[in-house]
């Protein structure tokens, strides 16, 4: 086994990282590529997805926690709950930011896609994040089921566990360097690939970790398989529209 440890202290420090890191790359890029979208739109956009993404993110989290949730609202320490650190998912992130960049979009008559310049600095910023996880060990709900396997890692109870975060940093190295290609791709489909493939992966990913289950699957599992279809219907749309437009 591979000793790690759980230090928590090490979590807030690597998510702030891990914030600075994604906006980084995304200066680079634009700065490189150029946008799609004049600046305020732009700074329109960045609004939409940071509330939707702190809004989704919370509140798949807090559904993942019903019974602390529930707990809290008996004794009076909702509010207290509300504003605890703890109880963030990056999927609830993911689908709330990309409803909250839809949603202004369709307010500000915004017609583009505007995803492709984020698809490689969540990829980056999710991937340090993921270091605070493991670090944090058995104080952050990401961790591994038990496993013999020789690349275990021990975070202090003395049991060998799937080091998922790390399974999922090379997961996100490998979609970096996909999302990133020079291949030419129609606008927004960087973006629809990194989404699909980050949810489809945590859809199989979560099967090693020991989370609670509903008809066989997590929460969270449940959460990217919803994502899924209403990207699969959104694509259908666009695709009508588009043969429509042709027709007429």
């Amino acid at each position: 086994m591979i000793p790690i440890g759980s230090h928590p202290v090490w979590h807030p420090v690597m998510e702030t990282l891990a914030y600075a890191a994604g906006f980084a790359v995304y200066k680079w890029l634009r700065a490189r590529q150029g946008d799609i979208v004049a600046e305020p739109q732009r700074w329109t956009v960045l609004a939409g997805a940071a509330v939707g993404a702190l809004v989704g993110s919370r509140a798949l989290g807090l559904t993942e926690q019903w019974p602390t949730v529930m707990d809290a609202w008996r004794t009076g320490r909702m509010l207290e709950l509300l504003l605890s650190p703890g109880g963030k998912t990056i999927v609830g992130g993911l689908l709330g930011g990309w409803l909250g960049v839809e949603i202004v979009k369709k307010l500000s008559g915004i017609n583009r896609r505007t995803g492709d310049l984020f698809a490689l600095p969540l990829c980056v910023g999710i991937a340090v994040g993921r270091v605070g996880c493991l670090l944090a060990g058995l104080a952050d709900d990401t961790y591994g089921k038990p496993t013999t396997l020789p690349w275990a890692v021990n975070l202090g109870d003395g049991i060998g566990r799937h080091p998922v975060q790390v399974y999922e940093i090379i997961f996100l190295t490998l979609l970096g360097f996909a999302v990133s290609s020079k291949a030419k791709l129609q606008e927004g489909a960087r973006f629809r690939i990194f989404l699909a493939s980050y949810l489809a992966w945590r859809v199989i990913i979560d099967f090693l970790k020991p989370q609670p289950l509903l008809h066989g699957l997590n929460l969270i599992q449940w959460s990217c398989l919803a994502g899924i279809l209403l990207l699969i219907l959104d694509e259908i749309r666009v695709v009508k529209g588009r043969h429509e437009a042709l027709r007429a």
